[in-house]
């Protein structure tokens, strides 16, 4: 029972970092979101948002840390 107490502190941490860090970047005013890749449909009654390029862009970012973590921990 105590591994999964660990385990659930180790997930809080995670959220409550990933939490702070969407804080920072949204007060740092990035183009994340509008990007150009980002597409938009605006009919008369609906919107559709796709943000493409953030998506890349976030994803080569999180694969870079967590490489560097790997690389990092041996």
């Amino acid at each position: 029972m105590t591994e999964l107490g660990k385990v659930l502190i180790g997930v809080g941490l995670v959220l409550v970092v990933a939490g702070v860090v969407v804080l920072v970047v949204g007060r740092m005013n990035l183009p994340l979101g509008r990007l150009p890749g980002d597409m938009v449909y605006r009919g008369k009654n609906t919107t559709f948002y796709f943000p493409l390029a953030t998506s890349v862009v976030v994803s080569v970012v999180i694969s870079i840390v967590l490489y560097v973590v790997g690389r990092w921990k041996r």
